[in-house]
């Protein structure tokens, strides 16, 4: 019998109720990058004071019960009753959706939170929140809690407590919002030092001469607990730290203009990689996806360059331009644009899609950059990075013909990879696996012992090229990643389309030993460089193989990590056998299978980048040419025994 569908069926959702019904709507996900995107909005309102000069000083305190604390010293939230609302302009920002003062250039030149949706979002999705406003001479607070109703059952989301009240008289100025998140919502509530110090401290360059206090009162070593930033350089100094691992040719190029009401800034500094790193932000946030100021910045760079060499006689009347990703070779830079009613892409902000940015920033970007490369004082800097793309323009040629060979090696269905790739006999790509798998012995138990219906498998013969120190058209010319590249199907670089791609998940799986985590690296290093949309489409998994085997009879406990052995051994009791597994070769097939292979009972861990800059530096230090920073690095991290080891990425059960 059918269901009836009436009018009554229609539910209408009030307040803040929408937000806690579909929280990803409005902050991404109930994961951890949601998670901290609800202080990213809270900072975001500091930070618009600071930017449109009303504060030099912000904080964000991660507090011991969980919650997060946000302060500047700017004007304060409006504390006078709202015309319309009849309460006061702080409950309103507080609990009404798209309110705020952002939506007209009058208060504000420029802001990131221009939805009007942040600070109300954050109080829908906190278990509390509290907001103390030191303005005019006074002290006013008021709090916030998403509380049962005993009536309906349901959560009254940011439910206000009280009235906002004058508590105290103050010479203070400014406001300070701390907040719970409710464990309701989230899958974990526990915020990630680290990653919030790394944003406090990028902050901290886009803002030049604000002052920054990030304080964890969580960790217990007083010195390690709070951390201050100030750059009077700014997105300068930014260039530099991002480089600092990097063998630089010149000092940074910076400029800064507002046309139009559009705030251009860059900075550039080129080193002598092969890799280009353009990190864009506008209003102080990231753009990860890039947009219309990004597009204008390229448009600027390869045009001002190849005007200069053609004035300089380098390229020939003859000659073709040289491409944009030839002067960009080894650059490093910072662009950042100050928009008064930007387009963000969605709530997340991760693309600008404002047309009329890019003919602003080719502008100013081409005037500028043509006026240094014209400078005498720059010349022998010109002329290497000239000399530096015709190069590149040859190595990409060379590319371009081994990508061809490999596209016509596709169509004749993979033939270099007979006998190598065994391959599944499903059809659907979006079903399928392909695991990487180290060794020709662990490959012919993982050929053993997998399900041929989905999973495929490719050993690989000894370990690739670590590819951060190489040229493309070497990538290409060694067989593991010619093999890894024809079994996935997507092209790579400016080739790669991610609708080609054969199998949903790429996991790669290797030993848990040294070697085994070198291998990771350079695998992950491969697939950040060339193949970026294969991680942040979330298809690139690390396999996790046990390192122990307790058994007793027909009681089997497999151990990933050192800190479970004790509670298998108790778990198993006493006459117990302990194996420890020192490769993946080690295991016979069906072990494998059901350790790391069975999707039923398997360990994946996925892939994920929340902090390009910091991937980016790690990749660096860990992949690049200077010694002395890895070694650094690895004497305090590295731990092969332990899942917490790969830190860029984001464990989720696949």
């Amino acid at each position: 019998m059918a269901k009836t569908y009436t009018a009554q069926d229609i539910q209408v959702l009030e307040g803040l109720d929408a937000v806690r019904m579909r929280p990803g709507m409005y902050i991404g996900s109930t994961g951890s990058r949601g998670l901290h995107h609800m202080i990213w909005e809270i900072v975001d309102n500091a930070i618009d004071e600071a930017a449109n000069g009303y504060a030099t000083e912000i904080a964000v305190t991660l507090k011991k019960d969980g919650s997060c604390e946000v302060s500047d010293n700017g004007r304060g939230v409006p504390v006078d009753i709202h015309p319309k609302l009849g309460v006061s302009a702080v409950e309103v920002v507080y609990t009404q959706l798209h309110a705020g003062g952002k939506f007209t250039d009058q208060h504000y030149a420029s802001s990131g939170g221009l939805h009007g949706v942040g600070a109300s979002v954050v109080n829908a999705l906190s278990e509390w929140m509290t907001v103390d406003v030191y303005k005019d001479y006074s002290h006013y607070f008021i709090r916030f809690e998403s509380i049962l109703d005993r009536k309906t059952g349901k959560i009254l989301s940011g439910h206000t407590m009280a009235p906002l009240e004058k508590v105290g008289n103050t010479r203070k100025r400014g406001t300070v919002v701390c907040f719970k998140p409710d464990a309701r919502v989230f899958e974990d509530v526990r915020f990630q030092s680290d990653l919030v110090r790394r944003r406090v401290r990028e902050l901290a360059y886009l803002n030049k001469g604000v002052h920054f206090v990030f304080t964890d009162e969580r960790i217990k070593e007083p010195e390690k607990r709070v951390h201050e930033y100030c750059y009077e350089g700014g997105i300068s100094d930014f260039v530099r730290y991002l480089n600092t691992d990097k063998n630089t040719i010149t000092d940074p190029i910076v400029f800064e203009a507002v046309r139009d009401g559009t705030l251009v800034r860059v900075a550039i500094q080129y080193t002598d990689s092969y890799t280009e790193n353009i990190y864009s932000f506008v209003n102080n946030v990231p753009t990860a996806e890039g947009g219309s100021h990004e597009t204008g910045f390229k448009a600027a760079v390869t045009k001002a360059f190849n005007d200069y060499a053609r004035r300089a006689g380098i390229l020939k009347e003859k000659d073709n331009n040289l491409a944009g990703d030839d002067f960009r070779e080894g650059m490093t830079a910072v662009v950042y644009a100050g928009v008064k009613n930007p387009q963000f892409e969605g709530q997340t902000k991760g693309r600008l899609g404002n047309t009329e940015v890019r003919p602003i920033f080719e502008a100013v970007c081409q005037e500028q950059l043509s006026i240094y490369l014209d400078d005498l004082k720059n010349q022998d800097f010109a002329n290497a990075i000239v000399a530096k793309a015709v190069k590149a323009a040859k190595v990409r040629e060379a590319a371009r013909k081994a990508r061809d060979i490999a596209r016509q090696a596709n169509q004749l269905e993979a033939a270099p990879l007979v006998g190598k790739l065994s391959s599944c006999t499903g059809k659907k790509p979006e079903l399928n696996e392909l695991f990487i798998v180290e060794g020709d012995s662990a490959g012919g138990s993982a050929k053993q012992g997998r399900d041929r219906r989905f999973q495929a498998i490719l050993p690989l013969r000894g370990k690739p090229l670590n590819v951060e120190k190489k040229r493309l058209d070497q990538v290409l010319a060694n067989e593991e990643f010619r093999s890894i590249i024809t079994a996935l199907g997507t092209g790579i670089g400016e080739d790669f389309d991610l609708s080609r791609l054969k199998y949903n998940k790429v996991i790669i799986l290797s030993d848990a030993d040294q070697d085994g985590a070198h291998i990771r690296a350079i695998l992950l290093t491969f697939f950040f460089r060339y193949m970026r949309q294969l991680i942040t489409e979330g298809h690139v998994y690390i396999g996790m193989p046990p390192l122990y085997k307790v058994a007793k009879g027909d009681k089997v406990v497999y151990c990933y990590d050192d800190s479970a052995l004790p509670g298998a051994i108790q778990s198993v009791g006493k006459g117990y056998t302990l194996q420890r597994y020192k490769g993946l070769g080690e295991m016979n097939p069906e072990q494998l299978w059901e350790t790391t292979m069975n999707p039923d009972g398997r360990k994946l861990m996925q892939v994920g980048i929340e902090d390009f800059v910091e991937v980016e530096r790690r990749v660096t230090i860990l992949m690049g040419d200077k010694v002395e920073p890895r070694r650094e690095y690895i004497s305090l991290y590295a731990n092969f025994n332990k899942e917490d080891n790969f830190e860029p990425v984001t464990e989720q059960g696949a």
